[in-house]
């Protein structure tokens, strides 16, 4: 694969030592929970850490100005044991950032990420991933928020019973009444409202409903690469004009057509076995008699830029943002292995005619905007009505 040249790379490497990167979505804290634990003295960010895309020197070698780490839990688990998990999870991440100080900044605003980024500090954002973790509660949202969760992703890879995921069988039909309700009490917070995993009927729903803008936190472009995890053109340009950002993600199946086609030929095959190619470990197992005779080809750099490029040509520069997955996917484009490699991508895209203002919007500026004004429409949300103590049982009751 050619490299942008390397004038490219050293004007990138310039650009994010002004311009905060504000990644959307960092697994490391449930990649930590399943290496080492709860137990934070078993794992030194501070130095190389096998086995993953993310630690410290990496972070910075990658120029990450800040960093959405998830706290995501599997929506297997429901009721007491995801919100038991979530919170473990988020205070997982508060510790991690306790023992970095030097590195590592919690950030709950906008104003607070670009102080941290001034002070030489990584600024650190938490995002709850699946509605699963409040537990059909709008208590439980709402002492998210204060833990320091800035964004809620509505489901994960399986429906909730108040919103259908993208990669489910369709239930609710989008948001529920109390779904709607979630939505409304995310924009009275401040929480972003995040639309990577939902059914195409939930996030227009969410667009319906919402009075600030959303985010895609670690989403393709559907018309580059045909996956469900993708954004459609139409919802791309409602998201324009939501004022929200689509955060492009590196996942390979994601990102090339290439991949995405392997992907459903082992899922094909995984199924004439009679097994459940949900399971992590099936998959895993018959993935390696498949790569025999069918041998998986790599997602690259330029397919990132590429779904880049699109979601810009559709929703417009200010629409756009980056939200790698990082060890949260199983596999990752040439050029783009870990956390160390954003500077390259920015300077493929300055290579292929990329502003540099544009390309600080890209990185940063998009997603700091939309957090600044869901911090305002909270503000005046809160003004006009106080918290909602609507119950899924009263709005979604048969």
């Amino acid at each position: 694969m050619a490299s942008a040249p390397p004038a490219a790379l050293t004007t990138a490497r310039d650009l994010l030592r002004h311009h905060p990167l504000v990644d959307g979505h960092n697994d490391l804290a449930w990649r930590i929970r399943e290496g080492s634990g709860l137990d934070l003295r078993r794992v030194d960010l501070a130095a190389p850490v096998v086995g993953t895309h993310t630690d410290l020197p990496r972070l910075r070698r990658g120029g990450v100005g800040a960093q959405f780490w998830s706290v995501y839990v599997p929506g297997a688990l429901q009721g007491e044991a995801a919100l038991a998990t979530t919170l473990e999870q988020v205070d997982l991440v508060h510790r991690m950032i306790g023992r970095h100080p030097d590195d590592l900044e919690l950030a709950l605003s906008a104003d607070d990420v670009e102080g941290a980024f001034a002070r030489g500090r990584i600024a650190s954002l938490l995002g709850a991933e699946g509605g699963h973790s409040i537990a059909g509660s709008l208590g439980v949202l709402r002492m998210l928020h204060r833990l320091g969760v800035r964004y809620l992703t509505l489901t994960h890879n399986v429906n909730v019973p108040w919103a259908d995921s993208a990669t489910d069988v369709p239930a609710t039909g989008g948001l529920s009444a109390f779904g709607e309700e979630v939505v409304r009490e995310m924009n009275r917070l401040g929480m972003l409202v995040d639309l990577s995993h939902v059914a195409d009927s939930t996030a227009r729903d969410a667009l319906r409903v919402t009075e600030a803008p959303v985010v895609f936190s670690h989403s393709g472009a559907r018309a580059v690469c045909d996956h469900p995890r993708n954004v459609p053109d139409d919802l791309l340009r409602g998201l324009a004009a939501n004022g929200g950002v689509c955060m492009v993600t590196f996942v390979s199946d994601f990102v090339s057509p290439g991949c995405r086609a392997w992907a459903l030929g082992l899922r094909a095959e995984v199924e004439r076995r009679g097994l459940d190619p949900r399971d992590a470990a099936v998959r895993a197992a018959v993935a390696g008699e498949h790569l025999a005779d069918h041998p998986r080809p790599r997602a690259t750099l330029a397919q990132v830029a590429d779904h880049v490029e699109h979601v810009r040509r559709v929703a417009g520069v200010d629409h756009v943002g980056l939200g790698g997955d990082y060890d949260g996917a199983e596999d990752l484009p040439e050029g783009l292995e870990d956390v160390s490699c954003y500077p390259a991508l920015i300077a493929e895209l300055l290579d292929r005619g990329w502003r540099r203002d544009e390309c600080a919007r890209l990185v940063g500026g998009n997603v700091l905007r939309v957090l600044r004004e869901a911090e305002a429409l909270a503000r005046s949300a809160s003004a006009r009505r106080g918290p909602s103590t609507a119950r899924i049982e009263d709005l979604d009751r048969a």
